[in-house]
């Protein structure tokens, strides 16, 4: 499958979601593989995230993070810029934009909001609001080091490719946990990263 900028922006503007909408419960998840659906009714913590989408300099893509190594929790994980809810922010998708500007330095003024898919559980509970946003020329990266070990881009044409959306599984606290993985060019995303680009998927494509 080959995107074009214009063709990838279009489906989007076409199938997400408004960004000012409001988020029903999770109906993704970690549990999507693991025999558990989503959600759990467990007394989730507020969080979201943004997938930065890169069209200009090529082909369409996805801007990421790998967490810095000292973090408690998920170090060295791939993930998208994102993090809790304060309540200082307005809303979820000014969370998202306001963790983009903090932990790789994106100022918002570059970010074009487009839209939001489905809210993700995860099993650390969390409930995750995704939203898709693209980082117009003209920005420049300055990475929190106390937050983010790298940044690196991945293309559309691989992340939207049923191909590419393969199964992994490892034991955590005792059990085998089943989930999809997207490894690219040595980054390895996987878990909820990659739970929620396969729910892109299916919103954009299914």
């Amino acid at each position: 499958m080959v995107q074009t900028p214009e063709a990838f922006l279009q489906r989007l503007q076409d199938r997400l979601d408004p960004v000012d909408s409001q988020g029903a419960l999770p109906v993704r998840g970690d549990g999507d593989l693991n025999g558990a659906p989503s959600p759990t009714g467990r007394e989730l913590r507020s969080a979201a995230v943004i997938a930065p989408l890169l069209l200009h300099d090529g082909p369409p893509r996805f801007l990421f993070t790998e967490r810095a190594a000292h973090l408690s929790q998920h170090a060295g994980q791939v993930s998208f810029p994102g993090g809790r809810v304060d309540p200082t922010d307005l809303t979820p998708a000014d969370a998202a934009v306001r963790e983009l500007h903090e932990e790789v330095g994106i100022d918002p003024v570059y970010v074009d909001m487009i839209g939001r898919f489905d809210s993700y559980e995860t099993v650390t509970g969390y409930e995750v609001q995704p939203f898709v946003g693209i980082v117009r020329p003209g920005y420049r990266l300055s990475i929190d080091p106390n937050e983010v070990a790298l940044t690196f881009e991945a293309p559309v044409d691989f992340l939207m490719n049923p191909v590419n959306h393969e199964r992994h599984s490892r034991t955590w606290q005792g059990r085998e946990r089943h989930f999809y993985a997207m490894p690219w060019n040595g980054h390895y995303i996987w878990g909820a990263t990659a739970g929620m680009l396969k729910s892109l998927y299916d919103r954009l494509y299914g």
